[in-house]
């Protein structure tokens, strides 16, 4: 068995990973694997906490994230390729079509 501290450290280091990569990265499928990171952080520290409470309810929420997670890499990925079609670039700053 892992360790309570463990798992939360290793938590909280994907975490810092996944921030430090949407901050300083620019590429928008970069930026959905580093959140795609920072939920499986979460699911980490869910499970943790779960096995150090003895109780089920943080594996029931890692469920719903799992199933977030899937959501949004789906439709992210939708996003990203209908921007590369039309604007020939997968970068967050040359994307200006929202822009009111």
């Amino acid at each position: 068995m892992i360790p309570y501290e463990y798992a939360m450290t290793l938590s909280a280091i994907l975490f810092a990973i996944g921030a430090i990569g949407i901050v300083v990265r620019r590429n928008i499928l970069v930026l959905l694997m580093c959140v795609e990171l920072l939920l499986n952080a979460v699911n980490i520290a869910f499970v943790a906490t779960a096995d150090y409470l003895d109780s089920a309810e943080g594996l029931i929420y890692v469920f719903f994230v799992m199933t977030v997670a899937a959501a949004e890499a789906a439709v992210g990925l939708a996003i990203v390729l209908n921007l590369y079609r039309y604007r020939n670039t997968v970068y967050a700053e040359d994307v200006d079509l929202l822009k009111g």
